[in-house]
């Protein structure tokens, strides 16, 4: 007869449970980096509308 075997373990189980990382830091450091990438990418679109359209 086979062993059961322990479901897998993910990474989103060991959040908080067992010293890992935060739900809100880890938000927070989306934010640090998407809130600039997002601004760069919006003014990027806005410059290469200008060089093409003239």
């Amino acid at each position: 007869m086979a062993a059961e075997s322990s479901p897998p373990d993910l990474p989103h189980s060991r959040l908080r449970s067992s010293g890992g990382t935060s739900i809100p830091l880890i938000v927070l450091a989306w934010v640090w980096v998407g809130a600039p990438l997002g601004y760069g990418l919006y003014e990027l679109v806005l410059k290469a509308r200008q060089l093409f359209t003239g």
